[in-house]
């Protein structure tokens, strides 16, 4: 019984001794980001709209996500069956074929998406030459005039339905929408977190050796930051095929500037500190000092500095999008579908809709990255 209540007592004093998740100072921070509302919904908002994008297969596409044919269980979203399996010919099954899809709900079911549309599927039954207006806009009988049946036909349904219009290419614009803002925020994504790599560790290097080597490394920065980006950039782009790593690269090769200064002056800051002498005269390595004691110090700088280089990032896509030098033709992009509505002024739905998306993203990163930069604002973390 001693036994049971000694153990006891040692397990609560280790719930009360352990080390909790966040230290007392990033609790604080987290508390300060919390206290900005603005941000913090922003944050759950855009994370929901980024997770869900990540599943746009399942949300927006042109297969069925599982089907059931003669007792076998389908997953046409996954796998890419022949269409011979239900008795065609062709070597990859079109499911919004009236022909498959009676073959398979003969012999089995399917389940679709909410939409039953790709970012590159071509809808051949609007009731109008592209680009369509949103299905919602026409009355029944106009909106299923192209279908075998009119308004009877069974193919005629909500999932079939173009919420947001369609382009000049009879493509549905809401599902390029979910598609576009996961490669645009993907993108971004990559191209922010290497950038800050290069960056951090350049103006690292820069700092904390100082002398020559910072002189020589700002005199290649500066000349580097002197070239105009953006027509370079065009450039290149029109001479390389067009590629999502290709242009990922090229913008690769400037983007990592904008970090540079920012720890070049923590380092330079921090490098002659108490600490830092003392560690180097207990013989502690440079880059332990680098990397693990100074380092941390000037990602506080950093981090409030990610979310804007993030809105940029996606900002630059979209500008050489718009120009026609981004990602490939054909490809779910909010600049193309932006130049879509400046070269068809008679479909607002096309102009308003990426500006809104465009937008609302952009936005959304702002109050995120006020609501960072107040987390980490000393004069609110340490009073």
């Amino acid at each position: 019984m001693a036994d049971v209540i000694a153990k006891g007592e040692v397990e609560k004093v280790r719930e009360r001794t352990a080390r909790p998740w966040l230290s007392p100072l990033n609790q604080r921070r987290w508390q300060n980001f919390k206290a900005n509302r603005r941000g913090y919904w922003s944050l759950w908002i855009f994370l929901v709209l980024f997770v869900l994008s990540l599943f746009a297969e399942f949300i927006a596409n042109d297969k069925p996500i599982v089907a059931s044919y003669k007792g076998e269980i389908l997953f046409p979203v996954l796998v890419d069956y022949p269409e011979e399996k239900f008795g065609g010919f062709l070597a990859v099954t079109d499911y919004r074929d009236p022909i498959i899809s009676e073959e398979i709900e003969a012999n089995g079911w399917l389940v679709w998406p909410p939409i039953r549309y790709s970012y590159r599927t071509v809808n051949n039954d609007i009731p109008e030459s592209a680009p369509a207006k949103p299905s919602w806009l026409y009355d029944a009988e106009t909106r299923c005039g192209r279908y075998f049946d009119g308004a009877a036909d069974p193919a005629c349904t909500v999932g079939n339905w173009n919420w947001l219009g369609t382009d000049d290419q009879a493509r549905d614009v809401l599902a390029r929408i979910i598609y576009g803002f996961r490669i645009s925020v993907l993108f971004g994504l990559v191209l922010t977190l290497a950038s800050a790599v290069i960056g951090v560790s350049a103006g690292a290097v820069q700092g904390y050796f100082g002398g020559w080597t910072d002189l020589i490394f700002q005199r290649v920065i500066e000349i580097w930051s002197s070239i105009p980006v953006l027509y370079l950039i065009l450039i290149i782009a029109a001479v390389l095929p067009p590629g999502f790593f290709i242009l990922l690269g090229i913008m690769l090769l400037f983007s990592w500037v904008a970090f540079v200064g920012v720890v070049r002056a923590e380092f330079l800051r921090a490098r002659n500190f108490e600490y830092v002498n003392a560690a180097r005269a207990l013989g502690v390595s440079n880059g332990t000092i680098m990397f693990r004691h100074l380092l941390p110090n000037a990602m506080v700088a950093t981090l409030t500095f990610l979310p804007f280089i993030l809105n940029g990032s996606i900002t630059t896509l979209t500008s050489l999008d718009f120009l026609g030098f981004g990602l490939p033709p054909g490809s779910a992009s909010l600049g193309e579908l932006l130049r879509q509505g400046q070269r068809n002024l008679n479909a607002p739905w096309l102009g308003i809709t990426g500006f809104l998306t465009l937008s609302i993203m952009l936005s959304l990163l702002i109050f995120i990255g006020e609501a960072v930069r107040d987390a980490f604002d000393p004069r609110k973390t340490f009073k």
